[in-house]
């Protein structure tokens, strides 16, 4: 029987099982994609590309695999969240340092360079196309709402925290963080159906 929970996946990943490592990766792909470009903000997206530090979160996630203590159905994605910003600041460090020797740059497998790593995500460029465009289409109207908004939507519907979980974050009452998602999710519906 295939596992189908994160707990199950998990499991089968740190007992060996590739398969399972990759449906959980995949599982949690787009809403970390998501995640990241609007931490990176429109400022940053124009020079890193979230995917980049997608598969930068992924790999540190397989290598520290055996330290993540499995609390509660979100306690995963919490982490990979935690890993998330951790790699968004480092190459936001990066990138005030001076560039990297074009040699020392880790070029993904592609016809131009046919010994290149092998990406984690082999869809088709038509899939990778569409996913990218709504993306980017997510992405904009998220830019367009007040950073209030944006900062509560990636809380409660990327990564998944709880009202009281946001409000113990923010510092805010509880009434005023539900009044706040509440106000967010109408003000993005409101693009969503204008755009």
């Amino acid at each position: 029987m295939q596992p189908t929970t994160t707990f199950d996946l998990l499991d089968q990943a740190r007992a060996g099982g590739d398969e399972a490592l990759s449906l959980l990766f995949e599982r949690y792909r787009r809403r970390l994609t998501v995640l990241i470009a609007c931490k990176l903000g429109s400022e940053w997206r124009g020079t890193i590309e979230p995917e980049d530090l997608v598969q930068e979160t992924l790999l540190r996630a397989h290598r520290d695999l055996d330290s993540f203590t499995y609390r509660s159905p979100g306690s995963f994605f919490h982490w990979l969240s935690a890993i998330a910003n951790h790699v968004i600041a480092d190459t936001i460090r990066y990138q005030g340092r001076e560039r990297r020797r074009a040699a020392e740059v880790v070029r993904f497998r592609s016809a131009s360079n046919p010994a290149g790593a092998e990406p984690a995500d082999s869809a088709t460029p038509s899939r990778l196309f569409l996913r990218e465009e709504r993306l980017q289409n997510l992405l904009r109207m998220l830019d367009e709402l007040p950073e209030q908004y944006r900062e509560v939507l990636l809380l409660a519907k990327v990564e998944g925290l709880t009202i009281e979980e946001i409000s113990e974050r923010l510092g805010k009452p509880r009434q005023a963080v539900s009044l706040l998602l509440f106000r967010a999710v109408r003000r993005l519906r409101e693009l969503l159906d204008r755009g």
